[in-house]
């Protein structure tokens, strides 16, 4: 399946602009669709692989780093390295996972010890310490516990609390009777967790699956929305331990502070959603234990089930790969076996990764674009009409503060006292996920470590943090077809620098605003700005509301409100930036296309994608992003400099009115 893009030796070569124009679908108008005029070819003649859901660019390069990966753990996993060594645990991690025929041969056994131990419930009494056991070996348990910044003193580390313990993907699942699909998918969760549970011996399965199902309705209508959900000020409440009573009274908050070893490490939490606390509380105490055992269990199997024998292998997929996200055929073992070294020792793998796969080259060419994408920042910040003097100084500041990120972290994670032992693979999966649990409760009390990333080398990605106010891109972006180094500035400035511009846009979405540059949750706006700021974000949710990929399915655009901020405003920098790059003169036609047409050529080729249809519901339901084709045509209608380059007129469908176009930045 060839990429529209193509690669730099044939750049190179041939093509200087970094485009294939033969590519493009001359049925179908620029100015009409723009995403599909681009890529319709691709999305015409590209099916999606039988083991995704979705596919696109950033899927195809994910796809190609898989076979480097799988080179680089193989080796070491056939050879034995030396005891305790990364490349010992890299190798023995990967090696159990795809000795089949030894977890044949064990079924549940290797998953014994946990499953007693939720047989064992004596009282509800012990619920509280399961649950914190739960939340160290990562199994889906009615509310979470994470460690990160404070939210409103940056300087400082705090545990969260937050709803969690559904086994669908959200509330919405289990409350919208009048959606025939959820309907359907929520009748077919109800028989997957009866088949799970009968594989582990469940003489009542039927039965307990209706009242698990009972109880996670329960909990997911105390649950909050998405939308509600992007709040930073009513999700940040600050709770004492000792006050924790007061959201729950009869809950053992002291059992399980200690059983969580938060117990003298700090003496308050952040507590997300303090009424869905309060509706725990209340189904805790008018379910059975009976119910609750039963649901603990089948979070158990859930968690393990693609470390079990063929059959929960089988059946996890059955429901989660084909009922969920419409995929056909599961991953080849050996990709699921990369999957989990990643989620285990990602940075460990990274750092092979780095060694053999980065060019140094790479780094110094996107350093300097992501300067120019800076002062088309500064530069936007002092021509904005609907920001005063006062705002316009603390953005400046925050803008001054924000850290850049590229490649790969300066100082690799340890993995010393994680102990991997070969042949053992539940056990090494509960120790690693021990392991990342007793890693950030140890920042309770310690400085912040404003050199961690949060995302592998190997991940083909970006993010932008509002604690660290920090932009992150890892190597694996940083190459074709997002970023290549052969080609005209001009696809590359319109790809992976409107990426650039997009997460540091982030820093000043309807969420990260509220963030001030030193990443404290505070109010830095006058109250005109605000208002203002909203009216335009307002009609933005109006424009994306309107977008439908499927009949009967929108796009919410509050739930996608940010990361449509974060598309216009960083179409509107990269396009800033690419013209301070051109230092006041005018790029050369290539392939009959001008500068600025290959700048928006390049952005749409960037969305290239396509998914199926319960993979389209499932993250209108859950993903704070739009669909591409909207995430591309949305951005680009809002672009005056897009309707100059094209010609798009009154008459077109990509048109929109100059007074209606979103400008923030």
């Amino acid at each position: 399946m060839a990429l529209s893009f193509v690669s730099a030796a044939v750049i190179a070569q041939a093509l200087a602009s970094g485009i294939d124009v033969r590519q493009f679908d001359a049925s179908v108008r620029a100015q009409d669709d723009f995403f599909t005029y681009v890529n319709g070819k691709w999305l015409a003649a590209t099916p999606i692989p039988p083991d995704k859901s979705k596919w696109g660019a950033d899927y195809e390069l994910t796809e190609s780093i898989q076979p480097q990966l799988r080179e680089l753990i193989e080796p070491i996993a056939l050879e034995r390295s030396a005891p305790h060594s990364e490349e010992q645990k890299i190798g023995d991690l990967y090696a159990g996972f795809m000795d089949e025929a030894r977890l044949e041969d064990l079924g549940l056994k290797a998953l014994e010890a946990e499953l007693a131990g939720v047989a064992a419930l004596a009282g509800k009494d012990a619920i509280p310490a399961l649950i914190a056991h739960f939340q160290q070996i990562r199994v889906n348990a009615p509310y979470a516990l994470y460690i990160d910044q404070d939210e409103r003193n940056s300087n400082a580390y705090i545990a969260h609390l937050s709803q969690a313990g559904l086994g669908l993907p959200d509330r919405d699942y289990y409350l919208k009777d009048g959606d025939a699909r959820l309907k359907s998918i929520r009748r077919q969760y109800l028989a997957h967790v009866e088949k799970m549970l009968a594989l582990a011996g469940d003489r009542s399965a039927a039965k307990n699956a209706r009242d698990i199902l009972a109880l996670e309705t329960d909990l997911a209508r105390a649950q909050w929305t998405k939308v509600q959900n992007r709040d930073p000020i009513k999700t940040y409440n600050k709770v004492e331990f000792v006050r924790l009573k007061t959201l729950a009274a009869a809950y053992d908050w002291p059992s399980y502070l200690a059983a969580a070893k938060l117990e003298g490490k700090d003496d308050a939490c952040i507590v997300s959603q303090p009424s869905y606390i309060r509706g725990f509380a209340s189904a805790l105490n008018k379910t059975p234990l009976s119910v609750w055992k039963s649901y603990f269990k089948w979070h158990l199997l859930s968690a393990h089930a693609r470390f079990l024998d063929s059959r929960f292998v089988a059946e996890d997929f059955a429901f989660n790969g084909t009922v969920l996200r419409d995929t056909p055929e599961n991953e080849l073992r050996w990709k699921r076996g990369v999957k989990l070294v990643e989620e285990s020792m990602g940075e460990a793998l990274g750092k092979l990764y780095v060694a053999r796969y980065f060019p140094a080259e790479s780094k110094g060419r996107v350093t300097a674009l992501v300067r120019n994408l800076l002062a088309a920042y500064a530069q936007s910040i002092e021509t904005l009409d609907w920001m005063d003097s006062a705002t316009k100084t603390e953005a400046r500041i925050k803008l001054a503060k924000v850290t850049i990120k590229i490649g790969y972290p300066d100082r690799w994670r340890d993995y010393s006292r994680l102990d991997i032992v070969h042949g053992d693979l539940i056990g090494n999966v509960l120790r690693a996920n021990r392991f990342e649990y007793e890693r950030n409760i140890a920042k309770l009390g310690k400085p912040i470590d404003r050199s961690e990333w949060f995302m592998t080398a190997q991940t083909v990605n970006a993010y932008y943090n509002a604690g660290m106010n920090e932009v992150v891109f890892q190597s694996a972006y940083l190459q074709p077809p997002f970023f290549i180094p052969n080609a005209d500035d001009a696809i590359n400035y319109g790809d992976v620098g409107a990426t650039i511009g997009h997460e540091i846009s982030h820093a000043f979405d309807d969420e990260g605003s509220q963030f001030d540059g030193d990443g404290n949750l505070r109010d830095w706006w006058t109250k005109g700005d605000r208002a203002r700021f909203k009216a335009r974000t307002k009609a933005l949710v109006a424009q994306y509301n309107a977008y439908s990929p499927l009949p009967g399915y929108h796009v919410n655009g509050e739930l996608t409100l940010g990361e449509n901020i974060a598309d216009i405003s960083g179409l509107a920098i990269a396009y800033k930036a690419y013209r301070i790059s051109l230092a006041g003169g005018e790029a050369p036609t290539i392939d009959g296309l001008t500068g600025d047409q290959r700048f928006f050529v390049g952005y749409a080729l960037s969305w290239e994608d396509k998914s199926r249809d319960a993979e389209i519901i499932r993250r209108i339901k859950v993903d704070p992003h739009a669909p591409e084709k909207f995430r591309c045509n949305g951005a680009l209608i809002n672009q005056s400099a897009f309707s100059d380059a094209f010609g798009v007129t009154p008459r077109d469908k990509m048109y929109l009115p100059p007074e209606k176009r979103v400008v923030i930045w």
